[in-house]
C-alpha cells in the first residue's frame, strides 16, 4: 500500500514539473478533482471543527497544490510563450519545491492525526519531527538551487536568491537520503494507523474504517486502472475520483455524517466486487467456449451465442448475489451472520412452544445475543379482568 501511496501522489507532481500537463487532460481533470475535494472538505472540517489538525493538513494540501500547479503553469507562460511580458515570472518557477511538503502532509501527517487531530502518543512526536525536519531541508534546498527549471526541462532560469554548489533536492546523494526519510516516516505513520485501530472502540472505530475504506478502494482503483485496463481518459478521470474520495471519506468521519453507514458500504462493496468478477468470468467463458465450439479456433462466436451467454449471467444475477451475499456475510460479517441464524432458529422454535416463561427467557437470550445491550428486561401487559 504504501508504494501504491506514494505511486498515486508522487506522479502526478512530477509529471506536471516534467511537462505532461498540457498533453493529459484526463489526468489534469484527476488532479482538479482530486485536490479540490482536499480544499473543500478541508475548509469545512475547519468550520466546525477549527481544533482538529486534520482540517488544516487537508487545506495546506489544496492549496499548496493548487497554487503549486498553477505558478508552474504561468511561468511556462510567461519565459517560453510571452518572454520577458509579465510580471512575477521568476517567483513562479521559484515556486517548484511544492509537491514534497504535499507528499509528506498526505503520506505522514494525516496518517499520523486522523482522526482525533493529535499523535497516538507521545512516543510518536519524533515520526513528525523527523518529518518535519525532512520537508523543511528539501524546501530550503529547492528554493535555493542556483537555477530553476521549468516544466520544459530544456528551459532553464537562474535564481536570484540562489547559492552554487547547494545540492538538489531530488538528486544525488541528498535527495535519495530524504526521500528515505519520507518512505521510513511514511511506513512508521502507517504502522500508528494499524496500532490506532487496534485499539480503537466505537466512534473511533468507525472513523478508521472509513478512512482505510477509501485508501483500500484508491488502492485497487491504482492496480485496475494500471495494470488490468488500458490506458486511457476514462481511467485517469476514475482514479482521480477514487483519490478525491480519501478527504471526502475522512471529512464524513471526522463530522460524523452517516458514520455508521460504514459497514454496509464495506459489505455492499465486497459482494458486488466478488459478483462482478464471478459473473464476468462465467460470461466470458461461456463466450469463448460457444465460439470455439461454433465459430472456429480463432473466429467470432455467432451472436445467438453472445446473446445466450447474456441471458445466462442475467438469470444467475440473482442466486450468485445470494449465495455471495451469504458467504460474505459468514466470512467478514459474523456477527450479522451469527444474528440472522440466532433469530431464525428462535422463530422455528416460536412456533412450538407455548410456556409463556420459557419463550420469555428464550426471548430475552435472542435479544442479549443479537443485539448485545448493555441491560434488557421485558414487561408483559397482564390479561384484561374476566
Amino acid at each position: 500500500m504504501l508504494a501504491v501511496f506514494v505511486v498515486g501522489y508522487g506522479a502526478a507532481p512530477l509529471s506536471v514539473a516534467n511537462g505532461n500537463f498540457q498533453s493529459a487532460p484526463g489526468f489534469n481533470l484527476a488532479l482538479v478533482v482530486a485536490f479540490t475535494a482536499f480544499m473543500v472538505v478541508g475548509a469545512v472540517i475547519v468550520a466546525h471543527r477549527p481544533g482538529n489538525a486534520v482540517g488544516w493538513i487537508f487545506s495546506a494540501i489544496g492549496l499548496l497544490s493548487s497554487t503549486g500547479v498553477l505558478a508552474l503553469e504561468y511561468a511556462e507562460y510567461a519565459y517560453l510563450t510571452r518572454p520577458g511580458s509579465l510580471p512575477g515570472a521568476v517567483l513562479a518557477a521559484w515556486y517548484s519545491w511544492w509537491w514534497l511538503p504535499v507528499l509528506a502532509l498526505i503520506l505522514v501527517f494525516t496518517l499520523l492525526l486522523f482522526p482525533t487531530g493529535r499523535l497516538l502518543s507521545a512516543r510518536w512526536r519524533p515520526v513528525a519531527v523527523v518529518a518535519a525536519v525532512g520537508v523543511a531541508a528539501t524546501v530550503v534546498l529547492g528554493a535555493l538551487q542556483p537555477t530553476l527549471t521549468l516544466q520544459n526541462e530544456d528551459y532553464t532560469v537562474r535564481n536570484p536568491i540562489g547559492v552554487a554548489g547547494v545540492p538538489h533536492p531530488e538528486n544525488g546523494a541528498v535527495g535519495a537520503v530524504l526521500l528515505g526519510l519520507l518512505f521510513v516516516c511514511t511506513a512508521a505513520a502507517v504502522v500508528s494507523v494499524v496500532l490506532r485501530f487496534r485499539r480503537s472502540r466505537g466512534v473511533e472505530r468507525q472513523q478508521l474504517k472509513w478512512f482505510t475504506y477509501a485508501a483500500a478502494l484508491m488502492v485497487v482503483a491504482n492496480l485496475v486502472t494500471g495494470y488490468l485496463l488500458p490506458a486511457g481518459e476514462v481511467n485517469d478521470v476514475l482514479f482521480g475520483l477514487t483519490i478525491a474520495f480519501v478527504p471526502i471519506a475522512a471529512g464524513s468521519a471526522i463530522l460524523r455524517y452517516r458514520l455508521y453507514d460504514i459497514d454496509r458500504l464495506i459489505n455492499r462493496t465486497l459482494v458486488y466486487a466478488a459478483l462482478s468478477a464471478l459473473l464476468g468470468a462465467a460470461y466470458a467463458g461461456a463466450v469463448l467456449v460457444l465460439g470455439q465450439a461454433f465459430g472456429g479456433v480463432g473466429g467470432d462466436p455467432p451472436s445467438w451465442a453472445v446473446a445466450g451467454a447474456t441471458l445466462a449471467v442475467a438469470a444467475l444475477f440473482q442466486p450468485a448475489r445470494r449465495r455471495t451475499q451469504a458467504v460474505v456475510d459468514r466470512r467478514f460479517d459474523r456477527r450479522k451472520y451469527d444474528a440472522a441464524k440466532t433469530v431464525e432458529a428462535f422463530s422455528a422454535r416460536l412456533r412450538d412452544e407455548v410456556d409463556l416463561d420459557t419463550l420469555s427467557a428464550e426471548l430475552l437470550a435472542v435479544v442479549d445475543q443479537t443485539m448485545q445491550p448493555t441491560r434488557v428486561s421485558l414487561w408483559l401487559r397482564p390479561p384484561a379482568p374476566g
